[in-house]
């Protein structure tokens, strides 16, 4: 999935304006500007946009964990330079405390029926036999299912 069009959603999904996106950044130690964050909202036709790179977009969701569980002590997490939809899928399940039923139950609310092994095949190390990448399909309608549950008012 596009790191563009994940951070818009996001944005959408929790009510975000520029200030409160550039404040999650921080809370990852990584300095953006409010500039930046327009920027990366802007759709692809505009002349302003500018794609997203992946350490930025791991920042962002790294910053997200932290305002939403708060801070671990010591060093704060390098963001990632490479993302892939389980990492991406494995962030905000961590940020928005989400146990297996609760992922199912916005996977369900979305037509698409998983089973809880193949679930948790998408959280597994990379390179463990069980470990199965996540299509971007299923990362599409768990974030489409966030947006109900949370922009909608079911939290």
């Amino acid at each position: 999935m596009n790191n563009n069009v994940i951070f818009r959603r996001l944005r959408y999904t929790f009510d975000l304006n520029d200030p409160a996106m550039v404040e999650i950044f921080g809370e990852a130690d990584y300095k953006v500007s409010r500039s930046d964050v327009a920027a990366w909202t802007k759709r692809e036709e505009d002349e302003d946009y500018r794609a997203m790179k992946d350490v930025e977009l791991a920042a962002f969701l790294n910053g997200f964990i932290n305002q939403k569980r708060g801070k671990r002590e010591g060093p704060q997490a390098k963001p990632e330079q490479e993302l892939n939809n389980n990492q991406i899928f494995r962030k905000l399940r961590i940020a928005l405390t989400l146990r297996d039923e609760d992922i199912l139950e916005i996977l369900a609310q979305m037509d698409m029926e998983i089973s809880k092994h193949e679930l948790s095949a998408f959280f597994r190390k990379r390179g463990q036999s069980q470990y199965r990448h996540c299509k971007d399909q299923i990362l599409r309608k768990f974030i489409y299912g966030l947006q109900i549950k949370y922009r909608h008012g079911e939290e």
